[in-house]
């Protein structure tokens, strides 16, 4: 475990992203026992991480990934476009494959769980300040064992957009997309899957990370 430095004048500022308040408020106590870092902000959306992060000049975020608004991952992409020097720690309740490889694609630093001990959490966030990367070696594995998503872009949005139960014909009014189109993808997701139907299919995505 990387040993706390002495105090300076400037510590690590944070950006806490939770959309539940206790859980978020948990965080930001434990965090703030470290004499070293500071939780600078606190956000319980996704869309509201870039605007926090800009006006309080962040060094870390910590993000949840289910947030509403935008999830945490598309928050991370968003602030390595916006802001490409500040780091990202990723926190997740469900330890599904794809949430990992989503993070870190989208310039995620550190994967962990939420229930992992604050101490590991602020050494976490120290080391990637530093340049280093932390992932929960469960979900590494886990991710390593389950491989790569195999659903193309297009084809997790039509089946994220059919999660809702929604006609062929709506979801092709709602993608700009034929009827035949949309069957073709859901057909093919279906097979990728090695599902039944949409439902199922949608399931087996949702629980691997994969939507």
């Amino acid at each position: 475990m990387t040993t706390p430095p002495e105090p300076t004048a400037r510590p690590i500022r944070i950006l806490l992203a939770e959309d539940q308040s206790m859980v978020r408020e948990a965080l930001a106590a434990l965090l703030g026992l470290e004499p070293d870092i500071e939780v600078v902000a606190q956000v319980a959306r996704g869309d509201e991480v870039v605007p926090a992060a800009r006006a309080h000049d962040v060094d870390v975020a910590l993000l949840d990934i289910e947030m509403p608004g935008m999830t945490g991952i598309e928050a991370a992409a968003a602030l390595r476009a916006e802001l490409p020097g500040l780091r990202i720690v990723v926190l997740t309740t469900f330890g599904r494959p794809g949430y990992l490889r989503g993070a870190m694609e989208s310039g995620a630093s550190a994967f962990l769980v939420k229930d992992a001990p604050a101490a590991q959490l602020a050494d976490a966030v120290r080391k990637v300040l530093a340049g280093e990367r932390v992932i929960d070696p469960v979900l590494a594995a886990a991710a390593l064992a389950e491989g790569a998503n195999p659903l193309t872009d297009r084809e997790r949005e039509v089946l994220r957009a059919a999660e809702n139960g929604a006609t062929n014909a709506e979801l092709a009014a709602a993608l700009h997309l034929s009827q035949g189109t949309v069957r073709n993808y859901l057909s093919t997701a279906i097979q990728k899957l090695a599902s039944r139907n949409r439902a199922e299919a949608a399931r087996a995505a949702r629980d691997k990370g994969w939507l």
